[in-house]
């Protein structure tokens, strides 16, 4: 056990998966931890294991992140607690069902809680961060987010904009003291499956990785201050390629003409 305190860290999502498993690591790491999700009981034999095994302060904050009073009871709780260096933006949903078999009432939900909730934590947590000078955010993406084709559209997009809200935090904050990290895991061995209709036994092995192993690897590029993180991916110069290219690009995308090739009359 670390004797080491680096303050607390919030970590939604937390009841299971990946953000229970975060929950654990930073614990180990010398954080206190306030775990919100939904289910109390998941949430409370958590910490008390949590708890035993590392002496960590962890406080159990149940909470619907898409019922707006239970999100704005969150949102106060990063704005007030002084103690917070560190929100861990897990909870999300996902599915697999193409657009034409999706229910559009599901898809505004699963917007709710992967944008909207996530956009108005980040907002409750910043001011805080940036005016102490230090704090981090941990944004779970996911490989959908720049390759939107795989899976669902909306989830995709979803995903999309938590990478970019995540890049433009740290174009905008990182010289104020603020660390942001967007993680996107592939396919990875957790409910999500389960939960959107497909059991994981049904996806190919070589592409399904532990949750334990995609959460350590996400902090190993934590600790080495990526803002980009894909655990999966091993050919980073290819990651490294399609952001220098975007990049590039970036400065050639406003012009006060159009391009040559959109010329009338030709």
């Amino acid at each position: 056990m670390t004797q080491t305190h680096l303050g607390t860290a919030l970590v939604t999502g937390a009841s299971s998966g990946i953000g229970a498993i975060y929950a654990d690591r930073l614990a180990r790491r010398g954080y206190d931890l306030i775990l919100v999700a939904r289910n109390r009981d998941k949430l409370d034999t958590l910490a008390r294991r949590i708890t035993d095994d590392t002496q960590r302060v962890v406080e159990v904050f149940p909470a619907d992140l898409n019922d707006r009073q239970s999100l704005a009871r969150v949102e106060e709780k990063l704005r007030q607690d002084a103690s917070i260096t560190l929100l861990v933006n897990n909870a999300g949903v996902g599915t697999h069902t193409p657009l034409l078999d999706s229910d559009v009432d599901a898809m505004n939900r699963m917007i709710d809680l992967n944008v909207t909730a996530l956009t108005r934590l980040t907002y409750a947590a910043v001011p805080g961060f940036v005016a102490r000078g230090r704090g981090a955010i941990i944004n779970i993406s996911s490989i959908v987010g720049i390759a939107p084709e795989i899976l669902n559209g909306v989830y995709g997009g979803s995903k999309a904009f938590v990478l970019a809200f995540s890049q433009s935090l740290h174009h905008e904050l990182a010289a104020k003291g603020l660390r942001v990290q967007a993680v996107l895991p592939g396919a990875t061995a957790t409910d999500f499956w389960e939960t959107g209709g497909l059991p994981i036994e049904h996806l190919d092995k070589a592409i399904v990785m532990p949750a334990e192993a995609m959460v350590d690897a996400a902090l190993v590029g934590f600790d080495r201050g990526e803002l980009v993180t894909i655990p999966p991916l091993h050919a980073i110069e290819q990651w490294n390629a399609y952001e220098g290219a975007r990049q590039a690009m970036a400065g050639l995308l406003s012009t006060n003409t159009p391009a040559p090739r959109y010329a009338t009359g030709r």
